[in-house]
């Protein structure tokens, strides 16, 4: 069998898990949307779980195509990056009427007790999110304080991100979405304006550090060349 047919029933399955919830997608569902049999399916899939792995590791290898260089285009700024991403995610909460949810995000919570390899599979498309905001914010380089767990803030926002896509969702108003993210952006502003600050009183200490060394250098000269005086008149 081609694998433009398994492509076609992971692709269904994509769809419907996200429209539907993956407990209310019945493989008849797949089958239908795809336009395959149950013989197709079951040659590449085993088994629904089977179809769902496959599905989750269509979205890992597509996130960088397929969410980030998109969100990314002619965006330079690492900081600014952080937030052209969470742009596109209020695009789609405003092309869907306020419908729209984050499918790992909907996924992880709709599978309360995923088998391992699900619960793997989900995890490491987190971590591919967190990976690349975490890129974003090491190439921020010290417009961010030096001591800052920048891994740590990359999760903060995906959380950020996918509790505003549920409120946004919930409320049917984006409104909930764009209160969450300015808060972000208050908090990132509040991040820089720390890091400017410590730069500038670690400048202005090395600055005097530097001017007392050179006044020591100075005054230990003159009290060396006036030893050497008096014993030129002795």
């Amino acid at each position: 069998m081609s694998t433009e047919t398994r492509t076609r029933l992971v692709t269904a399955a994509m769809q419907l898990f996200w429209q539907k919830g993956y407990g209310s997608t019945s493989v008849a569902d797949v089958l239908q949307l795809a336009g395959v049999n149950s013989g197709s399916l079951y040659h590449f899939f085993p088994g629904k779980q089977d179809l769902l792995l496959a599905v989750l590791a269509l979205y890992r290898e597509g996130m960088q195509p397929m969410l980030l260089s998109p969100a990314w285009a002619g965006v330079d700024d690492p900081i600014e990056r952080v937030f052209a991403l969470l742009r596109r995610y209020r695009q789609s909460i405003v092309d869907t009427d306020c419908t729209y949810g984050c499918p790992i995000g909907s996924l992880a919570l709709e599978i309360h007790e995923p088998d391992p390899p699900v619960r793997i599979a989900l995890a490491e498309n987190f971590k591919g999110w967190t990976d690349a905001i975490a890129t974003c914010l090491e190439a921020a380089g010290p417009r961010l304080p030096r001591k800052l767990n920048r891994h740590e803030l990359a999760a903060f926002v995906l959380t950020v991100m996918e509790g505003a896509v549920m409120q946004a969702r919930t409320h049917r108003s984006v409104s909930f979405f764009d209160a969450s993210v300015r808060q972000l952006r208050a908090y990132f502003d509040h991040l820089q304006a720390e890091a400017t600050a410590t730069s500038a009183t670690a400048s202005k200490t090395k600055s005097v550090t530097k001017r007392a060394s050179k006044s020591n250098t100075k005054r230990l000269r003159d009290v060396s060349a006036s030893k050497r005086a008096r014993r030129t008149f002795k």
